[in-house]
């Protein structure tokens, strides 16, 4: 069958479920997960002919669309930070805001360092070996923990980029945990994982210099304003809140932070746009200071920074 075929039986199919230029996207994702081809292969080979056997997969992955589960589930991967990360529907897929926290950590580590300051790359690739984040924490023993870490994505892209720094993560949900590792160990990365809930955690050893959360956040109210592949595809434990206590998550975050930072250590929170002057205002009761609240590229209330001394 012709390639090209596979592609208008696609539009066919599915712009009426989503936009022509998303479905492009599709086809040529599954084209190269696949096949193994770039995206311009349709161009300088349009009479390209796929096997029988190669046909197949693609027309699995349509009746998987029509159904909207998400295209990141269908491949088993997704990117982040412009790194591969293994994915599957025990974990979030991540979202690009949550790029937006961790370039924040990193900026600001970063800034620490009069050397490394204006040498930040589009990347953030940076190292620690002339950072010196405040006179508690010596560069190179800097230790950071990404509660709730799901696939890893924070703890590893992190680790990437902070490669002498001692990092560690934790999640509630064992499968989770397993993708992490996975992902750790496909990016040869050192983090120390931990099975906990948050919620009956009181330490892991000594301090941290930074913690960073995208806990759950979502209200059950909220649920209207979602997109079926949301829905029906993404695990809800990682999700939703319920509409009577919705800052449940980050009063456990709060509470451990306080007892587990370093005096001057930072905490970084993802948060619910709707929340965010009550998600403040619950920094500012357990004496958190330099709080501040950064939009996200969509001009939601997506971020918090907060310090404890």
């Amino acid at each position: 069958m012709l390639l090209k075929d596979i592609k208008a039986i696609y539009h066919k199919e599915l712009d009426a479920h989503y936009a022509k230029e998303e479905v492009t996207s599709f086809f040529y994702l599954l084209v190269e997960h696949y096949l193994g081809w770039e995206r311009f292969v349709l161009t300088i080979r349009p009479d390209i002919v796929v096997s029988k056997e190669q046909e197949q997969p693609f027309f699995e992955a349509l009746s998987a669309l029509r159904l909207h589960r998400p295209i990141q589930y269908i491949i088993g991967s997704t990117q982040f930070m412009d790194l591969d990360f293994f994915l599957n529907e025990n974990v979030l897929i991540p979202r690009p805001e949550t790029e937006e926290l961790v370039r924040w950590v990193l900026e600001d580590v970063a800034s620490t360092s009069p050397i490394l300051g204006n040498q930040v790359t589009d990347k953030l690739e940076v190292g620690l070996s002339a950072i010196d984040l405040n006179q508690n924490s010596k560069a190179g023993e800097l230790r950071l923990l990404d509660i709730g870490t799901g696939s890893g994505c924070i703890a590893v892209s992190l680790a990437k980029s902070l490669p002498r720094a001692e990092l560690h993560a934790l999640d509630v949900s064992i499968a989770a945990l397993e993708l992490a590792e996975r992902n750790a160990k496909e990016h040869r990365v050192d983090i120390k994982f931990t099975q906990a809930d948050i919620a009956h955690l009181e330490s892991l050893g000594r301090p941290f210099d930074i913690i960073i959360s995208n806990p759950p956040y979502v209200r059950e109210l909220e649920k209207a304003e979602m997109h079926k592949n949301v829905l029906d595809y993404e695990p809800a434990l990682a999700l939703f809140v319920s509409n009577e206590h919705p800052l449940v998550f980050y009063e456990h975050i709060v509470r451990f932070s306080c007892k587990n930072l370093i005096p001057g250590g930072s905490l970084y929170l993802e948060i619910n746009q709707y929340l965010a002057k009550e998600t403040r205002l619950l920094l500012e009761k357990h004496n958190f200071t330099d709080i501040e609240l950064r939009k996200d590229m969509f001009g939601n209330d997506r971020m918090l920074k907060a310090k404890l001394f």
